[in-house]
Formats: structure tokens, C-alpha cells, sequence
């Protein structure tokens, strides 16, 4: 039976199962592999099994050897000539503005490949770099981008709990995160405080959301109306680690509670009872003959018609203007005496005018 071992290139990286054959490798160790990218250099995580043929482990790679010092030696020089492409490329794309983040310079372990890694917002058109890249370097060049994930678990750092970034240290793979596990986890959705060093929700967040949920089934759910031994009140708040449970009594008082305290669920008979405003009694017949019955409306009065306009009258004569007199003069008679003040009396209730006589004309039959 075939003897399958599990290995990682990079820490915390993904693992990769060879074919160990006949070599004697325990966890830890380096060995030389054949990858599809060509040879590379990885440690044992998971020491060598017997497992059963079948077309999973028919198609494996076979591990080449173990490492020896010459092979370590290339690696160190790797690691120089990494550095230097780091370098050189992080100063041509500062050179030409591009939008763009260098991450990481890879070179595979027979330095016929280097992989530049890095991150942007969108499509960067990375021609000319490339060409300037192979042209100093003299290998095949590859750029590859990745997103901010990737980017935390190569670059490393400290979290905000004070360790290690999990991504970087044991996690291999990122699991899908959520806002439902901060919320079932009862934490403040403040992205300051559930958000990890690349910007995305905190990858704990997943490793006790399935412990939350099972407790959480033993617990009643907040808004649910339950009842104690001499009172029944709301759910308000619940602490699944503690046990504890916030109660809204109907008086508006708070209680904390213990779960076994909680009875069940309350019924339609732990209701508070509250009375009805009373329904006025309807009039019998004889009480609604009794009332005074109110006057009926009348229908608007029609507008009064406008008044006949009278017939035109002839024009009467004006008497003859009287001389004024100077300022300050009264006006005189002939005889001497002082001339009273004359008014014309006008009736204008028909419009008839009153004559030098004193009888109102009327109006022509």
C-alpha cells in the first residue's frame, strides 16, 4: 500500500499530500518535491501512512528526496534574491503611479520562476512593469493578485487580542465570516472591534458560534413572556456564559433571573387583566320620543335679487353759480342780513331727487 505524507511550503499554508515511497521523513523534516510549477522545497506536517490504492493516490507526486545542506543553501540564496526583487519593483511602481500594492516576491526553488504578489482595487495594466522585471532578472515573470486575506497571512502581525494573527499561524484556510455569529455572540457591532487587520470580520468569530447556538436552545428567546413562581414578565436581555436572564415585569420593574428559575412560557391566563372602558347603554324607543328633536336644517336663502336699476331721469337744470366770497367775508342777502347755508335734501332710497319746490319728483308711470 502506498505511504502518504502531508506537506506545506509556506507556514500555515495549505497541505499538499505526496507519495513518500520508501524514504524515512518524520514531521518536520525538509524534503524536495515536483510540483507543477517545478521543484519546491516543503517541511512534513503529518508523517507518513499506509492508506488504500485507489485513483486518489494512484495520481500523486512522489517526494524526490529529503533536503541536504546544497538544498538549503539555494534556499537562503532565494530568499536574498526575493528581497532584491522586492526592492527593485516596489521602486518601478512608485515610479509610475500605479495603482497598485506590492505584497511578496516568491522565486521557485530552481529559480526559473519569480511570482510577484500583489493587491489593488481593480485591473492594473502591469505590461511595461513586467517587461522592465524580465529584463533585469533575466527569469519568467509572474504577477499574481490577491485580496486583503491573503495579503494579512503573507505579510503576518498582532492581533487586537495580543497574538499572533490566527491566518498566519495554524489557520490554513479562511472559513466564511458573518455578522450573524457577532450578533449570536451578543458583541457590539462596532467594525473597530469585530474587524481584523485586513479590514474583514474577525475569523474567530466562527470558532464558538456553534457552542453559542447550542446553549442559546435552552434558553427562551428574547421577547417571549415567561413566568416565575409570583411573577411573569419579558425577556429582555440574556448572558448565555453566565446563565443569566433580564426579566421586564408588567409594572416595569427589571429582575435578573437564573434559567432554572423560569417555569415556561407564559399562558392567556398570566395575562394581565385590563378593564374595558364601559359601553354607554343605548336609548329605549320612549326616551328617543321624549328628547326634543332638533330643527331641521333649511336650505340656504336664495341671494336677494338685485334691485331694478330706476329709469333714467332727464337732466334738471343747476341754478346759476353764485359769486364766492373773499376769504374771511360772510356772505351776504340783499337786505343785509346774513344768507343761510342752503343744503339740497336728497332722498336716495328709489333714487328720486328733491325739486326747488320741495315734492320728490316720481318717476314716469
Amino acid at each position: 500500500m502506498p505511504r502518504i505524507a502531508s506537506i506545506q511550503f509556506i507556514t500555515a499554508g495549505k497541505m499538499y499530500d505526496f507519495n513518500a515511497g520508501d524514504l524515512d521523513i518524520a514531521p518536520g523534516d525538509k524534503v524536495v518535491v515536483e510540483t507543477e510549477r517545478g521543484l519546491g522545497l516543503g517541511s512534513v506536517v503529518i508523517a507518513p501512512a499506509e492508506r488504500e490504492p485507489g485513483e486518489a493516490t494512484a495520481s500523486l507526486a512522489t517526494i524526490r528526496r529529503k533536503a541536504t545542506p546544497e538544498d538549503l543553501a539555494t534556499q537562503d540564496r532565494n530568499a536574498a534574491k526575493e528581497k532584491e526583487a522586492y526592492d527593485f519593483c516596489l521602486k518601478r511602481i512608485m515610479e509610475r503611479s500605479m495603482q497598485m500594492k506590492l505584497v511578496r516576491v516568491e522565486y521557485l526553488f530552481d529559480g526559473s520562476k519569480a511570482v510577484f504578489f500583489f493587491t489593488a482595487d481593480g485591473r492594473v495594466d502591469f505590461r511595461d512593469l513586467v517587461k522592465d522585471l524580465a529584463h533585469t532578472f533575466h527569469t519568467r515573470i509572474e504577477m499574481r493578485q490577491i485580496g486583503v486575506r491573503d495579503e494579512s497571512k503573507m505579510v503576518g502581525g498582532i492581533g487586537i487580542c495580543g497574538r499572533e494573527l490566527c491566518c498566519c499561524s495554524f489557520l490554513r484556510e479562511f472559513q466564511p465570516v458573518s455578522v450573524k455569529m457577532a450578533k449570536e455572540q451578543s458583541l457590539a457591532l462596532n467594525p473597530n472591534k469585530i474587524s481584523g487587520q485586513c479590514g474583514r470580520l474577525l475569523c474567530c468569530l466562527d470558532y464558538e458560534y456553534e457552542t453559542y447556538c447550542c446553549l442559546r436552545k435552552n434558553f427562551p428567546k428574547c421577547g417571549k413572556r415567561v413566568r416565575l413562581e409570583a411573577a411573569v414578565g419579558v425577556v429582555d436581555k440574556l448572558n448565555i456564559l453566565t446563565g443569566d436572564i433580564t426579566l421586564r415585569l408588567d409594572d416595569g420593574k427589571t429582575i435578573v433571573v437564573k434559567q432554572k428559575d423560569i417555569l415556561g412560557e407564559a399562558t392567556s391566563a398570566d395575562m394581565p387583566v385590563r378593564s374595558a372602558p364601559p359601553i354607554p347603554a343605548r336609548p329605549s324607543p320612549k326616551e328617543r320620543e321624549r328628547r326634543p328633536q332638533r330643527p331641521e336644517r333649511r336650505p340656504a336663502e336664495a341671494a336677494p335679487r338685485q334691485q331694478e336699476a330706476a329709469p333714467a331721469e332727464p337732466p334738471v337744470a343747476q341754478p346759476p353759480a353764485q359769486p364766492v366770497a373773499e376769504a374771511g367775508a360772510a356772505a351776504q342777502q340783499p337786505d343785509g342780513q346774513p344768507r343761510k347755508n342752503r343744503k339740497k335734501h336728497r332722498f336716495r332710497k328709489h333714487g328720486h331727487r328733491k325739486t326747488e319746490g320741495g315734492a320728490p319728483d316720481t318717476p314716469a308711470s
